[in-house]
């Protein structure tokens, strides 16, 4: 009854509606979603300009797999029948950059959707693998007479002895045109091989019998064909090369660029429908070599834009005036030339270097050129069509004025790809490479922490490099060209690849000396239940980050190692970092303090930010004990600067930034004197102590130490064990340090004695010579007599001290709090009822 009630007062609704809408013409409005359906989440449009719509004579280009010259082009039965074009046609084909050339079709066997095109085809549309062109049917006439010209840099050496005569048209140009009726249009260029090898031409002129000087023509037995003039030298353009496939690991970025630059330029009538002006201006930041001059060149190759650089450093000048005259004239040029061009592009690089804060700029000429710039941004015109781009790595030293909307209406922060980003990268600087199938993109992108492009380009190159020094025995170095056989032969494979990585660390660290180390878990002697504790906190967020996901847990922030010194502290830290793949940072405490106020904050501030941009890194305090001291200590000067120094260290661990993937690993022997907030939950809530060596222990470390020496087989590591209790790991290595040192010493001194024998002729060239040295018993006896301690019973009372007031913070109700079996909140035994050791947590305090 109650449904048939609803379904009624329903009906009612609507026919109430019905005739409210006879009455009067009402805007529609949106109804009011029930508050049981569940709100759909917005689109995401910040990338929708990547997707535009496409005509059905729209293409995607695909690389053909064998040359069969660059004037033919492939298509499906289904596609020439959808485009109504037949096998033998001639097409025009127009880029994205507006570059046109003309092409024959062919019929291709694959049956795919796209449009087959050789490498030179594609130079000729201004088009790439992936991206699309426009095909229409077009009729060139005849040649009467083409010009046809190579390029001087791909003409052989005429010093080589090894290489036949040269003859351009018998061995190059008849070959390939006559009875091919292959068509061809002005600026085409393409690469031909023969008896000299590969030689690249180019088509300067084509006469037709109706014009001279004609676009395109089909080249037929009666075609002229002109090759004598001289060898053409390349007309570099700023721009080759450049275009959005040439930007990996930024695709929202690429797509905001486009929104503010590329619309503008190619639509503006969009920003006038809605009356409103179009941006004027877009500041890229992020660290050197992310790709900001990369992605401005791209859009100006894309727009076909005039393009004109600013390097910032260039406009100073000494002169009064000239420096903002020197500006006001790149402004005017750019205006000028927004016409006969796409709009234009005026990109500042370096813009920090002219453009920083008034208020702390060093001169009055830097002062003034802000100034300028200022009125110059404000002075373009809604119609102009110029964009300005500026581009820094220091966004927090520009004017503040600049960075309003008006002037540079957006910012975008290009920062430091992540892994999907490395693999793009790694795709595009591969694409020409010729790589072993062993090379793994997904591992290399996986172990590259915090590169950037320009990194990504240094390892591929670094890899090619050692791919050449394997062959350099098989090269001669004064043959005119290297043997073609070497050429093939020339692979770069996984193994090039990993040196690379162990060459090539991320830009950005480079001043910190970021690395990871090569320190394994078997260089560290004992520990066990430390490593352990350590591979659950340091490496399983990193290997295992989606189960961390799954409980929304984030992992922990960091750990401090207190415990006496030589008891592997700093080796368990490189240890981990290694183990993890993580790039590794090790900050000596005093080398952040500065003599220069408010400096100090500023490098701590900076090294987090570095850390960042490379995680997952971890950020080794040795001696943190030096600048985290108990806050508060008065006497003003020094201690106040350690305060400031404490407090930017405890806002960077939890403060409100972006949460990366980034460990902090503090290393105290003074856990006493540490500030308590640095140690409280969620900054490094971890305390390992980190104790003397056991029995156990000890006898993994004079194994690991002694590992690659040669020791005597009758000298037991176990009764070394058991002499030295009380001694830390570098007591223990330093014994064996010196047993070491006194068999290299006594092996000199016979080495020496034999010599001398065999100039005074007692001995012959090769007697007496000893290979197999050892380190024996008599050498560890004398190594153990020089040995000495150096922790003292004082120093292990202050550690349990620590130990024990950290147990007394754990409250006892918290210390035998236990579920019972009923389900029921409480303690199931009463008091203590935890037990010592239950529930199996190890006590690493």
């Amino acid at each position: 009854m109650r449904g048939g009630a609803e379904a009624a007062s329903s009906k009612k609704r609507k026919e109430s509606s019905k005739k409210g809408q006879k009455k009067t013409l009402q805007t529609p409005t949106p109804s009011t979603p029930s508050k049981h359906t569940p709100k759909e989440p917005p689109k995401d449009l910040s990338t929708a300009i990547l997707t535009s719509s496409t005509t059905k004579n729209t293409l995607v280009v695909v690389e053909a797999p064998n040359a069969v010259g660059h004037t033919v082009v492939g298509l499906s039965e289904a596609t020439m029948e959808n485009l109504e074009i037949f096998e033998g046609d001639s097409v025009q084909l127009k880029g994205k950059r507006g570059k046109t050339t003309v092409a024959t079709v062919v019929q291709e066997e694959h049956g795919g959707e796209g449009i087959t095109l050789t490498t030179d085809a594609m130079k000729n549309a201004g088009v790439r693998p992936g991206e699309t062109l426009t095909i229409s049917p077009t009729s060139p006439q005849f040649g009467k007479a083409v010009l046809l010209l190579p390029f001087a840099d791909t003409l052989p050496s005429p010093s080589s002895p090894s290489s036949p005569p040269l003859n351009l048209l018998e061995d190059y140009l008849s070959p390939y045109l006559l009875g091919k009726f292959r068509a061809l249009s002005k600026g085409d260029t393409f690469t031909l091989d023969g008896p000299n090898g590969l030689i690249e031409f180019s088509v300067v002129e084509i006469d037709t019998p109706e014009s001279d000087g004609a676009d395109s023509c089909v080249v037929v037995d009666d075609t002229i064909i002109e090759y004598e003039g001289d060898p053409l030298e390349r007309d570099l353009d700023d721009l080759e090369g450049a275009g959005y496939d040439q930007i990996g690991g930024a695709s929202r970025h690429l797509a905001a660029v486009r929104e503010l630059v590329e619309l503008p330029l190619k639509h503006p009538e969009l920003w006038s429908s809605l009356g409103i002006n179009p941006p004027r201006g877009v500041l890229l930041t992020g660290p050197s070599g992310c790709g900001k001059t990369a992605m401005a060149r791209a859009v100006a190759a894309e727009t076909g834009a005039y393009f004109f650089v600013i390097n910032g450093p260039e406009v100073i000048s000494k002169r009064a005036g000239e420096s903002e005259t020197n500006l006001r004239r790149a402004f005017e040029d750019a205006e000028a030339n927004a016409e006969a061009y796409n709009g234009a592009i005026l990109f500042i690089d370096e813009i920090d270097s002219i453009a920083p804060k008034r208020e702390k700029a060093g001169g009055e000429v830097e002062k003034r050129i802000v100034s300028q710039l200022l009125t110059l941004m404000d002075g373009l015109k809604a119609t102009s069509r110029v964009v300005v781009i500026g581009a820094t790595n220091r966004p927090g030293v520009i004017e503040s004025a600049l960075r309003r909307p008006g002037r540079f209406d957006r910012e975008l922060d290009m920062g430091v790809p992540d892994e999907k980003g490395r693999k793009e990268i790694l795709q595009i600087k591969t694409r020409d490479m010729r790589l072993c199938p062993s090379v793994d993109l997904d591992i290399l992108a996986r172990e590259s922490h915090g590169f950037v492009g320009a990194d990504v380009s240094q390892l591929c190159m670094e890899a090619a490099l050692q791919c050449i020094r394997e062959k350099m025995p098989s090269i001669d170095f004064d043959a005119g060209m290297v043997d073609k056989e070497i050429l093939d032969s020339i692979l770069v494979n996984s193994a090039h690849f990993d040196h690379a990585l162990g060459v090539v660390h991320p830009s950005s660290l480079r001043e910190n000396q970021v690395e990871v180390p090569d320190v394994k878990w078997e260089d560290v002697g004992g520990l066990e239940e430390v490593k352990r504790e350590l591979h659950e906190t340091v490496q399983y967020p990193v290997e295992h980050a989606d189960k961390y996901l799954k409980f929304g847990m984030h992992p922990s922030k960091g750990v401090l190692f207190y415990g006496p010194p030589g008891c592997g502290k700093t080796l368990l830290a490189k240890a981990i970092a290694n183990e993890c793949g993580a790039n590794f940072i090790s900050i000596k405490g005093p080398e952040l303090l500065t003599q220069w106020f408010g400096e100090s904050e500023a490098n701590v501030r900076e090294l987090f930010d570095k850390a960042r941009a490379a995680s997952p890194c971890i950020l080794m305090f040795d001696e943190i004990d030096s600048i985290a001291k108990t806050r508060g200590g008065g006497g003003g000067g020094s201690s106040e600067a350690g305060d400031r120094v404490i407090n930017q260290i405890l806002t960077e661990i939890d403060g409100v930034g972006a949460r990366k993937n980034v460990f902090v690993i503090g290393a105290t022997n003074r856990p006493d004197v540490l500030d308590p907030a640095v140690i409280r939950p969620g900054r490094l809530d971890q305390l390992i102590y980190i104790p003397l060596p056991d029995l156990k222990s000890r006898i993994s470390i004079f194994k690991a130490a002694l590992r690659k020496s040669p020791v005597e087989e009758n000298v037991s590591i176990e009764t070394l064990a058991r002499s030295t209790e009380g001694y830390s790991g570098a007591d223990i290595t330093e014994i064996c340090q010196s047993a070491s040192k006194l068999a290299i010493r006594e092996a000199i001194l016979r080495e020496e004695e034999r010599l001398r024998k065999v100039e005074k002729g007692e001995l012959g060239e090769d007697e007496g010579k000893e290979e197999d040295f050892t380190v024996t018993k008599r050498h560890f006896n004398f190594a153990m007599g020089k040995s000495r301690r150096s922790v003292s019973e004082k120093d292990l009372i202050l550690f349990q001290e620590f130990g024990a007031k950290q147990k007394a913070g754990r409250g006892e109700a918290a210390s035998s709090f236990k579920f019972d079996d009923a389900g029921e909140g409480g303690n199931s035994e009463g008091e203590g009822g935890g037990g010592e050791g239950e529930g199996g947590d190890d006590d690493l305090y």
